[in-house]
């Protein structure tokens, strides 16, 4: 399961209401376990009790032999507690008697919520281990999106009641983020472009941009974008991000370090669940269509070659911003003839839900694209955009949807 779709998914898990952190989390939990999706037969949750400096269990699952409820261990006992805050996540050999002798030899953990002091270093508010048939070091990847996804739903309840104090100020709000975004229509040598961002909330996370360099009109870059947040915080990373970016263009930064920079950026800007996914491509007035890019764990652009009628995808290069201060963004390429179409989207485009559940997908994204590439970039825009609509009509499930076409025409 890719970064995004793993995170919605298990965002999608607290639709319901919960009085308690803990009714959320084990609730979160329960459904983890139950998704055939995601791998984990089991599960425990650990709170942190700074009164005695130790986890206790609260919770567990699944098939895995049952501890004695209320089971505590303490930090100064347990150095994983403490190796968490550096690392997130873990993979480790179990160390304490009582575990082992109920059968964990070997176990993973996450660290999610608050972090709280503990002596003179902190600890994560809750831990989150799983049993799973088999572990390795790949798994690494997916315990931090799972970190991430459960701390952005502790804190979502509390950020949307501080947006709700804010309301009056929405209006205005979107009236900024709404003139940061370009003409939708660009004319660039071979290519016809086209894009639109269309809200779910007042204001909302999807940006995209068109840049150029103000000593080179001969190349355009193109970015789009995804803030995991939602209204007010989503739009603020999004306006940060453009502004980021558009720096970036005017020093003439190569597009692998200029993620890189943006990443450092994000992160030392937003709280670590905040992360941005993003695409950027680079066009020039090269004869054989080089298009450059680098994809920062956003939904993966479709390519349509119209000579051959084949579909290429171009993959991220790199995670997400922000989480991974330290991230390194490949750039790689591809090449566009005569009537190829470039389809840049976010994801809700592909994760748009019919009120009969199921969700859009990237393949009928594809099979859209092939059914209109001989239209104009505004008219492939416009057609896929109408058809999400139907096929979403009367779902209580909305996002932003973005949508960026390229079309080479001659």
């Amino acid at each position: 399961m890719n970064q995004r779709r793993l995170y919605r998914t298990i965002e999608s898990f607290a639709s319901e209401h919960f009085k308690t952190e803990k009714e959320l989390l084990k609730h979160v939990l329960n459904e983890i376990v139950k998704n055939e999706n995601i791998d984990i037969k089991g599960g425990r949750i650990w709170r942190y009790e700074p009164s005695q400096e130790s986890y206790r269990l609260i919770h567990q699952i699944g098939q895995i032999d049952k501890l004695d409820p209320g089971y505590k261990i303490q930090v100064a006992k347990y150095p994983v507690f403490q190796h968490l805050a550096d690392q997130r996540s873990i993979i480790a050999n179990e160390t304490d008697d009582y575990l082992r002798g109920k059968g964990i030899i070997k176990y993973s953990a996450t660290g999610v919520g608050e972090r709280i002091r503990y002596k003179d270093k902190s600890v994560y508010q809750y831990v989150l281990a799983f049993n799973l048939d088999s572990i390795d070091q790949g798994l690494s990847t997916d315990l931090n999106i799972i970190s991430l996804a459960v701390t952005s739903l502790l804190r979502g309840k509390k950020i949307e009641q501080k947006a709700k104090l804010l309301e009056q100020d929405l209006d205005k709000a979107r009236e900024i983020q709404q003139s940061i975004l370009p003409e939708p229509a660009v004319k660039f040598y071979h290519y016809d472009i086209y894009g639109v961002s269309i809200p779910d909330r007042i204001v909302g996370g999807d940006f995209f941009d068109y840049l150029y360099s103000d000593e080179d009109k001969d190349r355009l870059s193109i970015v789009i974008g995804d803030a995991a947040s939602k209204g007010l915080q989503a739009a603020s990373q999004a306006l940060y991000a453009v502004g980021a970016i558009r720096m970036g263009i005017s020093y003439h930064t190569k597009i692998g370090s200029l993620m890189s920079r943006i990443n450092k950026l994000v992160n030392r800007s937003f709280s670590e669940e905040q992360f941005i996914s993003m695409f950027y491509l680079e066009l020039t007035d090269n004869q054989k269509g080089l298009l450059l890019y680098s994809n920062a764990g956003h939904n993966s652009p479709i390519v349509y070659h119209s000579q051959t009628g084949e579909i290429e995808t171009l993959e991220p290069t790199g995670q997400i911003l922000g989480p991974f201060p330290n991230e390194l963004y490949r750039v790689e390429n591809t090449n566009l003839n005569t009537g190829d179409v470039v389809l840049l989207y976010t994801d809700g485009i592909s994760e748009a839900a019919a009120l009969g559940n199921g969700v859009y997908g990237e393949q009928r994204i594809q099979e859209k694209v092939r059914e209109f590439h001989h239209l104009s970039s505004r008219e492939i825009c416009e057609a896929i955009l109408d058809d999400v609509k139907r096929f979403s009509r009367g779902s209580e499930y909305t996002d932003d949807k973005t949508v960026v076409v390229v079309k080479r025409i001659h």
